[in-house]
């Protein structure tokens, strides 16, 4: 999350995205996959996310993002090589 760095949440996001196990996966498919994934998972305030979606039927706090995925296949490539190094 560099991309928050220096915003007033930022840290908290650390606090809420480093107290407890995470579970990681990368998810393969057609270019725009990540487009189809991001729709599952709902709009970042849960809020605003619709019934039937991961942040919609689970999240509460807008500040304790629940799911997080890549917004592009730019920073998909990043974080992959964060977490999983060794795949290409």
């Amino acid at each position: 999350y560099a991309e928050h760095d220096g915003k007033p949440f930022f840290a908290d996001l650390v606090d809420f995205i480093t107290r407890g196990p995470a579970m990681l996966l990368v998810v393969e498919g057609p270019e725009d996959t990540y487009k189809v994934v991001r729709t599952m998972m709902g709009a970042t305030n849960p809020r605003d996310a619709a019934p039937g979606t991961i942040r919609g039927d689970l999240g509460i706090l807008f500040t304790e993002n629940l799911v997080h995925g890549s917004d592009a296949p730019e920073s998909a490539a990043r974080e992959i090589k964060l977490f999983f190094p060794g795949l290409s």
